[in-house]
């Protein structure tokens, strides 16, 4: 029997709602700054003789100093409320519109603290704009973000398994169980974003992060493994019986339209290079123009780096001695004729595939990074030990290294100081900064 079911309560405690008793949510939160509903309401307010009690709404308000932290953390308990009334392993859609990456980046860290796990992002075309778009330019489309309970079994499995590989892989079967096998449109298949390494990695170290718990793989080792237990397809990963699925269905589109990657900081100008070298590898001479034209947004705080300096860090280069890697080898003996049916230690294969970068193989990629990350921590502890009360122009990434270490080691007073080094508007718009920094708060207050 279906029940409906009417209330006014606060979203923040919805005490009169079971615990695991909700099959679905779908819930469209304030949007920031964007609209002040207490007081585009003050004339039915005054009528109806109620007054909304303007500290507790969840509105961004300079008049009552609630700025985008307030905002996030009165969302945070929304969030917390519904994860608790839903049922585990069921699924919330949050439909959301603002222009500021800060507003936005808030609005996901409420929903990771609440414990519910991100699955997918999409724009909802709602094809009517409401009178506030057509007349002052906001965003067009609304952004749905569908995220979920983690089932019972396995929040229960990792109090167990927590901080061991096994808890790792546990996680990643269960999130891959829950995202979509195959989106087409138009006739092409589209990459599924959260089925790359890369993001499978942070929902990863995120799941861990806000269970307070220690990450026990690093980037390298999770890659690796990553290609060790699941099927891999156009750059996504699988179930076994989901790889099966996705092959039927590519089979009735025409092909996959490559993930447009927007290079605006260090982390994303390393996923264009992945995306670039797996399709061809090449020498530096040939990828910096390219690499110069993609450039042009990149962040005015982000210390911007040479096309040398992120291949040497993050890439290999065939010096044209010794065995020739697989993967340029496949590149040129399918691209050139003339480099067909020719053997690894042909010389003329040698000659053209000599100063070649390329994706080293993931098992074979944890000393690279080990070498990076040294690279990456000792620019952090420059910023440590800094003077500066403002960083104006930093690394981002070494940051995110060093947050992710002192962590490790919980040490939440360094994240805490860095942290007050950085812009805040910075802070409030990467999501792995914030991540670190409100968690350490977190846990520093609990001591």
């Amino acid at each position: 029997m279906k029940v409906l079911v009417i209330t006014t309560q606060s979203s923040t405690d919805l005490r009169l709602i079971p615990d695991n008793s909700i099959d679905y949510v779908f819930v469209d939160p304030p949007f920031g700054r964007n609209l002040q509903y207490s007081e585009l309401n003050q004339i039915w307010e005054a009528w109806l003789r109620i007054r909304t009690q303007r500290m507790h709404e969840a509105v961004m308000d300079s008049s009552c100093k609630k700025g985008v932290l307030e905002y996030s953390h009165i969302m945070r308990k929304v969030f917390s409320e519904l994860c608790r009334v839903l049922k585990p392993g069921h699924w919330m859609s949050i439909a959301f519109h603002n222009s500021s990456n800060a507003v936005w980046m808030g609005i996901q860290e409420a929903l990771l603290s609440a414990g519910f796990v991100v699955a997918d992002v999409r724009t909802l075309d709602k094809e009517r704009q409401s009178y506030k778009q057509i007349r002052q330019g906001t965003v067009k489309q609304d952004l749905v973000i569908s995220a979920y309970r983690p089932n019972d079994g396995l929040e229960e499995r990792f109090q167990i398994e927590s901080a061991t590989e096994e808890g790792v892989w546990d996680f990643v079967r269960s999130h891959l169980k829950q995202l979509p096998v195959f989106v087409s449109s138009d006739g092409h298949g589209e990459v599924i974003a959260e089925r790359q390494n890369y993001l499978l990695f942070d929902r990863m170290v995120a799941f861990h992060v806000q269970r307070g718990v220690s990450v026990p793989l690093s980037a390298a080792e999770f890659y690796a493994g990553l290609e060790q237990r699941f099927p891999t397809r156009d750059g996504m990963y699988f179930l076994p019986n989901q790889a099966a699925d996705y092959d039927k269905k590519r089979m009735t589109v025409r092909a996959i339209l490559q993930l447009q990657i927007f290079v605006s900081d260090e982390a994303s100008a390393i996923q264009w290079l992945k995306q670039q070298l797996t399709k061809k590898p090449q020498t530096a001479g040939e990828l910096n123009p390219q690499f110069m034209q993609e450039i042009g947004a990149w962040q005015k705080n982000e210390r911007l780096l040479e096309l040398d300096e992120l291949l040497e860090q993050n890439y290999l280069r065939y010096d044209g001695k010794g065995e020739m890697p697989s993967q340029i080898h496949s590149y040129l003996s399918t691209n050139f004729k003339e480099l067909r049916n020719l053997s690894k230690d042909n010389e003329s294969l040698r000659s053209k595939a000599k100063d070649r970068w390329y994706v080293p193989d993931p098992n074979k990629a944890s000393d690279l990074e080990k070498l990076r990350e040294r690279t990456l921590l000792h620019e952090f502890s420059e910023y440590r030990e800094s003077k500066q009360k403002r960083l104006k122009v930093f690394r981002f990434e070494a940051v995110r290294a060093g947050f992710k270490k002192a962590w490790q080691e919980r040490d939440y007073t360094t994240i805490i100081t860095v942290a007050g080094k950085i812009p805040e508007n910075i802070l409030q718009e990467d999501p792995k900064l914030l991540m670190w920094y409100d968690q350490a708060l977190t846990r520093k207050g609990e001591e």
